[in-house]
């Protein structure tokens, strides 16, 4: 009888020992999940901003281009001339309104 009482004990203190690691386990997968499901969103997020920013250098390469397809014309030479050399056409006139400068 006593064998049997020791194996009854055995019995008893591995079923624990696995009901511990399996609780274990449950709280390590949990946690594992819990914190890719963080990391995800995070990356989620930080690709929606970058694809943000795509989009935006995007539409300033489009108006890059367009002025630079558009800086061979006339039009273009005449308003760099006017308003980044500061000239102006023969018998033109320019008008600064002292007001409108404040």
């Amino acid at each position: 009888m006593p064998d049997n009482t020791k194996t009854k004990k055995k019995k008893k203190s591995n079923i624990r020992i696995h009901k511990v690691l399996f609780i274990a386990l449950i709280v390590y997968l949990s946690w594992t999940y819990i914190e890719q499901h963080k990391l995800k969103k995070e990356l989620e997020v930080k690709k929606a901003k970058q694809e943000e920013q795509i989009a935006e250098l995007e539409e300033d390469i489009k108006i890059l281009e367009k002025e630079i397809s558009d800086s061979d014309s006339l039009q273009f030479i005449e308003k760099v001339a006017r308003e980044e050399m500061g000239m102006v056409k023969p018998r033109e006139i320019i008008v600064i309104d002292k007001n409108k400068a404040k």
